[in-house]
């Protein structure tokens, strides 16, 4: 009884342990899709803020909502491209290591231009704003041209693979339709085999009917087979009167 109830409680104790890690990680995911959800919800208040102050606020403000929003913008895009394409394409694993450098350099021009945003003092902003506009359109190029090139190989391994796939494709309904040629071809050897087999039987028929004729030829009578008793001796049915012979009195 002892032992049994070391047994019940080493296997409840095990459950409550899986029990306890399933809930750990179902917590774990719902938190990271809160946290995704709450991270995506912040950048769409924050572009459409942006956009907001790019047409509504002139002068340098507009252009600092402007070069915010497409920095934001030309990363994302890039981070996305380059992530979703890795699992197919293991060296884009180089080009990811790269827009995580770029990544560093971003963030920090988005921080600089995020406190010109606040900045009072304008002429401030305007001496800034120059040297942050070369930053940004420096990385957005970088960023493009990073997304630019991936898609370009997604886009030249996606055609290469059609291309492949169109040539099987020829060559298997080629194989498919090679029906069409063999009814000739058995035609034709039936036809021959035929002939053959006509040609082999006619001089056998060719014996038979010399060996029919020959006695005919020959000139003698051909006789009677013999077929057991006369007609007239032929027994009828019960009812029927026997035939006999004619009289030659």
């Amino acid at each position: 009884m002892e032992a049994a109830a070391a047994i019940f409680a080493v296997i409840f104790a095990i459950l409550v342990a899986f029990a306890v890690i399933a809930t750990v990680k179902a917590v774990r995911a719902v938190k990271r899709g809160v946290d995704r959800t709450v991270t995506q919800a912040r950048r769409t208040v924050e572009d459409t803020r942006l956009k907001a102050r790019q047409y509504v606020q002139p002068g340098a403000a507009g252009e600092v909502a402007q070069l915010r929003l497409s920095l934001r913008t030309s990363m994302r895009a890039t981070q996305e491209v380059l992530r979703a394409g890795l699992p197919d394409d293991s060296s884009l694993s180089e080009s990811l290591a790269l827009f995580e450098r770029l990544s560093a350099h971003a963030h920090e021009i988005d921080d600089d231009l995020r406190k010109l945003e606040t900045e009072p003092d304008k002429g401030r902003v305007a001496a800034r704003l120059p040297e942050l506009r070369e930053r940004t359109e420096r990385v957005t190029h970088s960023a493009d041209s990073l997304r630019w090139a991936a898609q370009d190989r997604a886009r030249q391994f996606a055609d290469d693979d059609l291309s492949m796939l169109s040539e099987q494709i020829r060559m298997e309904t080629g194989a498919l339709r090679h029906w069409e040629t063999e009814p000739e071809t058995a035609a034709g050897t039936g036809a021959g085999t035929g002939a053959a087999a006509a040609a082999e039987a006619r001089p056998g028929e060719s014996d038979g009917a010399s060996a029919k004729a020959g006695p005919a030829d020959a000139g003698e009578p051909e006789r009677p087979a013999i077929t057991g008793r006369d007609s007239w001796r032929q027994a009828g049915y019960s009812w029927q009167k026997a035939k006999r012979p004619e009289s030659t009195a």
